[in-house]
Protein backbone atom coordinates (compact mmCIF):
# COMPACT_ATOMS: atom_id res chain seq x y z
CA UNK A 1 0.00 0.00 0.00
CA UNK A 2 1.11 3.54 -0.74
CA UNK A 3 0.69 5.72 2.33
CA UNK A 4 -0.32 9.35 1.78
CA UNK A 5 0.10 12.51 3.80
CA UNK A 6 -2.32 13.30 6.60
CA UNK A 7 -3.73 16.82 6.90
CA UNK A 8 -3.75 18.51 10.28
CA UNK A 9 -7.07 19.64 11.68
CA UNK A 10 -7.92 20.32 15.30
CA UNK A 11 -10.61 18.41 17.13
CA UNK A 12 -12.62 21.61 17.45
CA UNK A 13 -12.49 22.06 13.68
CA UNK A 14 -13.54 18.46 13.10
CA UNK A 15 -16.39 18.80 15.58
CA UNK A 16 -17.54 21.88 13.68
CA UNK A 17 -17.52 19.90 10.42
CA UNK A 18 -19.54 17.07 11.99
CA UNK A 19 -22.05 19.61 13.32
CA UNK A 20 -22.27 21.14 9.85
CA UNK A 21 -23.06 17.72 8.40
CA UNK A 22 -25.85 17.12 10.92
CA UNK A 23 -27.34 20.61 10.49
CA UNK A 24 -27.38 20.21 6.74
CA UNK A 25 -28.98 16.77 6.98
CA UNK A 26 -31.82 18.34 8.96
CA UNK A 27 -32.11 21.27 6.52
CA UNK A 28 -32.01 19.13 3.37
CA UNK A 29 -34.57 16.72 4.80
CA UNK A 30 -36.83 19.71 5.46
CA UNK A 31 -36.45 20.68 1.78
CA UNK A 32 -37.14 17.15 0.58
CA UNK A 33 -39.95 16.28 2.99
CA UNK A 34 -38.30 13.00 4.03
CA UNK A 35 -34.79 11.90 4.90
CA UNK A 36 -32.53 9.34 6.50
CA UNK A 37 -31.55 11.07 9.71
CA UNK A 38 -30.35 8.05 11.67
CA UNK A 39 -27.89 6.61 9.18
CA UNK A 40 -26.51 10.02 8.17
CA UNK A 41 -25.95 11.17 11.76
CA UNK A 42 -24.15 7.94 12.63
CA UNK A 43 -21.42 8.59 10.05
CA UNK A 44 -20.81 12.33 10.62
CA UNK A 45 -17.50 11.85 12.44
CA UNK A 46 -16.38 9.14 10.00
CA UNK A 47 -16.97 11.48 7.05
CA UNK A 48 -15.27 14.41 8.80
CA UNK A 49 -12.09 12.46 9.53
CA UNK A 50 -11.96 10.86 6.10
CA UNK A 51 -12.56 13.94 3.96
CA UNK A 52 -10.84 16.63 6.02
CA UNK A 53 -7.82 14.62 7.17
CA UNK A 54 -7.15 11.43 5.23
CA UNK A 55 -8.57 11.18 1.71
CA UNK A 56 -6.64 12.71 -1.19
CA UNK A 57 -8.96 14.34 -3.70
CA UNK A 58 -8.94 17.38 -5.98
CA UNK A 59 -12.27 19.23 -5.98
CA UNK A 60 -11.14 21.24 -9.01
CA UNK A 61 -10.35 17.97 -10.82
CA UNK A 62 -12.95 15.42 -9.64
CA UNK A 63 -11.75 12.77 -12.11
CA UNK A 64 -8.08 12.98 -11.10
CA UNK A 65 -6.88 9.45 -11.76
CA UNK A 66 -4.70 9.14 -8.64
CA UNK A 67 -7.38 10.33 -6.24
CA UNK A 68 -8.61 8.24 -3.35
CA UNK A 69 -12.07 6.84 -4.04
CA UNK A 70 -14.92 6.77 -1.53
CA UNK A 71 -17.81 4.49 -2.36
CA UNK A 72 -20.99 4.46 -0.29
CA UNK A 73 -23.00 1.26 -0.28
CA UNK A 74 -25.49 2.74 2.18
CA UNK A 75 -26.40 5.32 -0.43
CA UNK A 76 -29.46 6.48 1.48
CA UNK A 77 -26.99 8.32 3.75
CA UNK A 78 -25.71 10.44 0.85
CA UNK A 79 -27.61 13.35 2.38
CA UNK A 80 -24.68 13.46 4.83
CA UNK A 81 -22.04 13.26 2.11
CA UNK A 82 -23.35 16.06 -0.13
CA UNK A 83 -22.68 18.86 2.39
CA UNK A 84 -19.06 17.69 2.66
CA UNK A 85 -18.57 17.66 -1.10
CA UNK A 86 -20.07 21.15 -1.37
CA UNK A 87 -17.96 22.42 1.54
CA UNK A 88 -14.80 21.12 -0.16
CA UNK A 89 -15.72 22.82 -3.43
CA UNK A 90 -16.77 19.94 -5.67
CA UNK A 91 -19.93 21.90 -6.49
CA UNK A 92 -21.46 25.18 -5.26
CA UNK A 93 -23.10 25.24 -1.85
CA UNK A 94 -26.18 26.70 -3.54
CA UNK A 95 -26.78 23.33 -5.22
CA UNK A 96 -27.76 21.94 -1.82
CA UNK A 97 -30.75 24.29 -1.73
CA UNK A 98 -32.41 22.30 -4.53
CA UNK A 99 -31.79 18.87 -3.00
CA UNK A 100 -34.04 16.27 -4.72
CA UNK A 101 -35.92 19.02 -6.59
CA UNK A 102 -36.64 18.67 -10.32
CA UNK A 103 -33.44 18.87 -12.39
CA UNK A 104 -31.19 18.80 -9.30
CA UNK A 105 -28.23 16.41 -9.61
CA UNK A 106 -28.55 15.62 -5.90
CA UNK A 107 -30.91 12.72 -5.41
CA UNK A 108 -31.74 10.58 -2.39
CA UNK A 109 -28.98 8.24 -3.61
CA UNK A 110 -25.80 9.51 -5.32
CA UNK A 111 -25.42 9.33 -9.10
CA UNK A 112 -21.73 9.38 -10.07
CA UNK A 113 -22.62 10.72 -13.52
CA UNK A 114 -24.33 13.77 -12.02
CA UNK A 115 -22.64 14.50 -8.69
CA UNK A 116 -19.05 15.71 -8.80
CA UNK A 117 -17.05 13.92 -6.15
CA UNK A 118 -19.30 10.85 -6.05
CA UNK A 119 -17.42 7.72 -7.12
CA UNK A 120 -20.27 5.22 -7.01
CA UNK A 121 -23.96 5.25 -7.97
CA UNK A 122 -25.56 3.35 -5.12
CA UNK A 123 -29.09 2.05 -4.84
CA UNK A 124 -29.64 -1.54 -3.82
CA UNK A 125 -27.20 -2.44 -1.07
CA UNK A 126 -24.64 -5.20 -1.54
CA UNK A 127 -22.98 -4.16 -4.82
CA UNK A 128 -20.61 -1.62 -3.36
CA UNK A 129 -17.74 -3.87 -2.33
CA UNK A 130 -17.67 -5.62 -5.71
CA UNK A 131 -17.34 -2.26 -7.45
CA UNK A 132 -14.65 -1.21 -4.97
CA UNK A 133 -12.66 -4.40 -5.61
CA UNK A 134 -12.66 -3.58 -9.31
CA UNK A 135 -11.54 -0.01 -8.62
CA UNK A 136 -8.73 -1.14 -6.32
CA UNK A 137 -7.53 -3.76 -8.81
CA UNK A 138 -7.56 -1.18 -11.60
CA UNK A 139 -5.50 1.25 -9.54
CA UNK A 140 -3.01 -1.53 -8.82
CA UNK A 141 -2.63 -2.27 -12.52
CA UNK A 142 -1.92 1.41 -13.15
CA UNK A 143 0.62 1.61 -10.30
CA UNK A 144 -1.50 4.42 -8.89
CA UNK A 145 -1.17 5.54 -5.26
CA UNK A 146 -4.95 5.91 -5.12
CA UNK A 147 -6.84 3.97 -2.47
CA UNK A 148 -10.48 2.93 -2.18
CA UNK A 149 -12.60 3.29 0.95
CA UNK A 150 -15.81 1.29 0.74
CA UNK A 151 -18.48 2.25 3.28
CA UNK A 152 -21.12 -0.36 4.05
CA UNK A 153 -23.95 -0.62 6.54
CA UNK A 154 -24.38 -3.35 9.12
CA UNK A 155 -27.59 -4.52 7.43
CA UNK A 156 -25.61 -4.81 4.19
CA UNK A 157 -23.51 -7.56 5.76
CA UNK A 158 -26.28 -10.06 5.03
CA UNK A 159 -25.76 -9.70 1.26
CA UNK A 160 -23.99 -12.67 -0.30
CA UNK A 161 -22.30 -10.49 -2.88
CA UNK A 162 -20.42 -8.70 -0.10
CA UNK A 163 -18.71 -11.93 0.88
CA UNK A 164 -17.95 -12.96 -2.70
CA UNK A 165 -16.21 -9.62 -3.11
CA UNK A 166 -14.46 -9.96 0.26
CA UNK A 167 -12.86 -13.28 -0.62
CA UNK A 168 -11.81 -11.90 -4.02
CA UNK A 169 -10.13 -8.86 -2.46
CA UNK A 170 -8.14 -11.06 -0.09
CA UNK A 171 -7.15 -13.44 -2.89
CA UNK A 172 -5.77 -10.57 -4.97
CA UNK A 173 -4.08 -8.99 -1.92
CA UNK A 174 -5.71 -5.62 -2.48
CA UNK A 175 -3.91 -3.68 0.22
CA UNK A 176 -5.20 -0.43 -1.32
CA UNK A 177 -8.77 -1.33 -0.36
CA UNK A 178 -10.36 -0.42 2.98
CA UNK A 179 -13.81 -1.59 4.00
CA UNK A 180 -15.68 0.57 6.51
CA UNK A 181 -18.75 -0.92 8.15
CA UNK A 182 -21.06 1.50 9.96
CA UNK A 183 -22.53 -0.65 12.72
CA UNK A 184 -25.27 1.61 14.05
CA UNK A 185 -27.73 -1.14 14.98
CA UNK A 186 -30.66 0.39 13.12
CA UNK A 187 -32.20 -0.42 9.76
CA UNK A 188 -35.52 0.14 8.10
CA UNK A 189 -36.86 -3.09 9.67
CA UNK A 190 -35.32 -2.62 13.12
CA UNK A 191 -32.11 -3.99 14.61
CA UNK A 192 -30.20 -5.76 11.79
CA UNK A 193 -29.02 -8.42 14.26
CA UNK A 194 -32.63 -9.39 14.89
CA UNK A 195 -33.45 -9.42 11.17
CA UNK A 196 -30.43 -11.57 10.29
CA UNK A 197 -27.62 -12.04 12.81
CA UNK A 198 -24.16 -11.39 11.36
CA UNK A 199 -22.07 -11.04 14.51
CA UNK A 200 -19.29 -11.83 15.27
CA UNK A 201 -18.35 -9.72 12.25
CA UNK A 202 -14.70 -9.44 13.26
CA UNK A 203 -14.28 -13.22 13.09
CA UNK A 204 -16.05 -13.42 9.76
CA UNK A 205 -13.95 -10.73 8.07
CA UNK A 206 -10.75 -12.19 9.49
CA UNK A 207 -11.67 -15.65 8.21
CA UNK A 208 -12.07 -14.15 4.73
CA UNK A 209 -8.48 -12.93 4.82
CA UNK A 210 -8.88 -9.28 5.85
CA UNK A 211 -7.09 -7.37 8.58
CA UNK A 212 -9.78 -6.34 11.03
CA UNK A 213 -9.66 -3.05 12.93
CA UNK A 214 -12.40 -2.59 15.52
CA UNK A 215 -13.46 1.00 16.19
CA UNK A 216 -15.36 0.84 19.47
CA UNK A 217 -16.70 4.41 19.24
CA UNK A 218 -17.09 5.86 15.77
CA UNK A 219 -17.99 9.24 17.27
CA UNK A 220 -14.75 9.63 19.24
CA UNK A 221 -12.50 11.65 16.94
CA UNK A 222 -9.21 10.29 18.30
CA UNK A 223 -10.34 6.68 18.01
CA UNK A 224 -11.81 7.32 14.57
CA UNK A 225 -8.67 8.96 13.24
CA UNK A 226 -6.41 6.25 14.65
CA UNK A 227 -8.49 3.43 13.17
CA UNK A 228 -8.92 4.98 9.73
CA UNK A 229 -5.33 6.21 9.53
CA UNK A 230 -4.10 2.74 10.44
CA UNK A 231 -6.34 1.17 7.80
CA UNK A 232 -5.25 3.60 5.08
CA UNK A 233 -1.58 4.16 5.84
CA UNK A 234 -0.20 1.13 7.68
CA UNK A 235 1.73 -1.33 5.45
CA UNK A 236 0.15 -4.74 4.95
CA UNK A 237 -0.29 -7.33 2.22
CA UNK A 238 -4.06 -7.68 2.45
CA UNK A 239 -7.19 -5.49 2.52
CA UNK A 240 -8.34 -4.00 5.82
CA UNK A 241 -11.80 -3.48 7.24
CA UNK A 242 -12.77 -1.03 9.98
CA UNK A 243 -15.76 -2.16 12.02
CA UNK A 244 -17.10 1.16 13.32
CA UNK A 245 -19.62 0.91 16.15
CA UNK A 246 -21.79 4.02 16.07
CA UNK A 247 -25.16 5.26 17.31
CA UNK A 248 -28.00 5.79 14.86
CA UNK A 249 -29.31 9.34 15.09
CA UNK A 250 -26.29 10.48 17.13
CA UNK A 251 -26.57 14.12 18.15
CA UNK A 252 -30.35 14.39 18.56
CA UNK A 253 -31.57 12.78 21.77
CA UNK A 254 -34.97 11.56 20.60
CA UNK A 255 -33.42 9.90 17.54
CA UNK A 256 -30.44 8.22 19.17
CA UNK A 257 -30.34 4.45 19.14
CA UNK A 258 -33.71 3.94 17.50
CA UNK A 259 -34.56 2.53 14.09
CA UNK A 260 -37.77 4.58 13.90
CA UNK A 261 -35.72 7.58 12.70
CA UNK A 262 -33.98 5.60 9.97
CA UNK A 263 -36.32 7.56 7.70
CA UNK A 264 -38.56 10.40 8.77
CA UNK A 265 -39.52 14.06 8.74
CA UNK A 266 -39.54 16.63 11.54
CA UNK A 267 -42.40 18.95 12.36
CA UNK A 268 -41.67 22.59 13.28
CA UNK A 269 -41.15 22.10 17.04
CA UNK A 270 -38.97 19.00 16.66
CA UNK A 271 -37.07 20.71 13.85
CA UNK A 272 -36.00 23.54 16.15
CA UNK A 273 -35.23 21.10 18.93
CA UNK A 274 -32.97 19.10 16.60
CA UNK A 275 -31.09 22.22 15.50
CA UNK A 276 -30.64 23.29 19.13
CA UNK A 277 -29.36 19.90 20.28
CA UNK A 278 -26.92 19.67 17.38
CA UNK A 279 -25.58 23.15 18.09
CA UNK A 280 -25.30 22.64 21.86
CA UNK A 281 -23.99 19.09 21.78
CA UNK A 282 -20.33 18.13 22.13
CA UNK A 283 -19.41 14.93 20.28
CA UNK A 284 -15.95 13.60 19.64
Amino acid sequence: MSSRAVRNMSKDELRAKAKMIRREVVRLTDICGSGHYGSAFSIAELLAVLYYQLLHTKPDDPQWNDRDRFTMGKGHAAIGLYPVLADLGFFPNEDLDNYTRLFSPLGDHPDMKKVKGADFSSGSIGHNLSVSVGMAAGLKLQNSPGRVVCMMGDGEQTEGQVWEAAISAAHWKLDNLVGLVDINGAGSDGDPQETMATEPLADKWASFGWEVIVLDDGHDLDQTFNALNRALNEPRAKPAVVLAYTVAGKGVSFMEGTWQWHLGFLGPKDLERAYDEIEQGVIG
